[in-house]
């Protein structure tokens, strides 16, 4: 049990047969260590002397902690050198395969980089809508009209975001928060007890982030769709969409074109770039045409 109280110093782990077997150039410190049925084995094929100077090479690196898998016994030397370093031998009677299996992803998301947005995610037609925007625009509001029409809040106000991987962002909202919202002028409101548990899920993988803004006619909005615009949260690029806000316009209907223009594109089929080349394709034919009556003299 001794050092129990060392800190990990990152997610990395990894077996270290190779410095056992006296190859140390491109070894590692620093790791979670794992040694298996392969790693035992070698080590009680040694004798006492060479078992001793296979284990005080391995010493010889800074790492936290020691796992034995499948259950099985650790040499009596691996004991004594454990103690001297001050490192923890951890015994599990699951296999060395299934043992990466499990503690692998509970590395990646214990170590996985994180932050909070002041926002609210909804799940729209399976896609992870962020709505994002000054204090008081209406973003509540509008994921609220949303959850009405048979969509799933996931947070409101506050949203912790957390990167996975190289790429994917998975949002959830504060504990304590538990699928509440804030309505100005009605005031704190339990979305699961108002519309029931498919209402609401608990995570969602981020993936358009939608900014509400005042309208501005002085600012060029985006009318075509080809000039998509991205924002990065946690070094990961995700798509964005400014919905300019004016009286009378129906933002729900347009965050749901939205999150299925996400599936489209992802499904392969760019609505804006397709009819774009369409009108390219035929303005060609018809300069054709026309230089061809242009040339004929007859």
């Amino acid at each position: 049990a001794a050092g129990l109280g060392r800190a990990l110093p990152g997610s990395e782990m990894s077996s270290p047969g190779l410095v056992l077997a006296g190859y140390t150039p491109r070894f590692t410190g620093g790791r979670l260590y794992v040694l298996g049925e392969t790693e035992i084995t070698y080590l009680a094929s040694l004798d006492g002397a060479g078992r001793r100077r296979a284990l005080e090479t391995l010493f010889a690196y800074q790492f936290p902690c020691l796992f034995v898998t499948k259950g099985q016994q650790a040499p009596a030397e691996l004991l004594e050198l454990d103690a001297e370093h001050d490192v923890a031998v951890i015994r599990t009677a699951v296999k060395t395969a299934e043992f990466y299996h499990r503690m692998r992803p509970y590395l990646e998301d214990a170590f996985a980089a994180r932050t909070v947005i002041h926002g609210s995610l909804a799940d729209i037609y399976g896609v992870g809508l962020l709505f994002v925007g000054r204090s008081g625009i209406g973003k509540s509001e509008c994921v609220l009209d949303l959850v009405e029409r048979g969509h799933r809040l996931v947070a409101d106000d506050v949203v912790h975001v957390r990167r996975l991987g190289h790429d994917v962002l998975i949002g959830r909202g504060h504990d304590a928060a538990q699928h509440h919202m804030e309505i100005r002028g009605i005031g704190i409101i339990d979305i699961r007890a108002l519309f029931g548990i498919r209402a609401v899920r608990q995570q969602k993988r981020i993936e358009v982030v939608v900014q509400l803004e005042d309208w501005d006619s002085a600012q060029a909005y985006d009318r075509t769709g080809l000039d998509a615009e991205e924002t990065t949260i946690l070094d990961v690029t995700v798509p964005k969409v400014v919905v300019p806000l004016n009286p009378g316009k129906n933002i729900t209907v347009i965050c749901e074109v939205a999150a299925m223009r996400h599936l489209l594109r992802f499904s392969g089929l760019d609505s804006a770039k397709d009819f774009n080349d369409r009108l390219i394709h035929q303005m060609q034919q018809q300069r054709a045409i026309r230089e061809y009556l242009e040339e004929d003299y007859e």
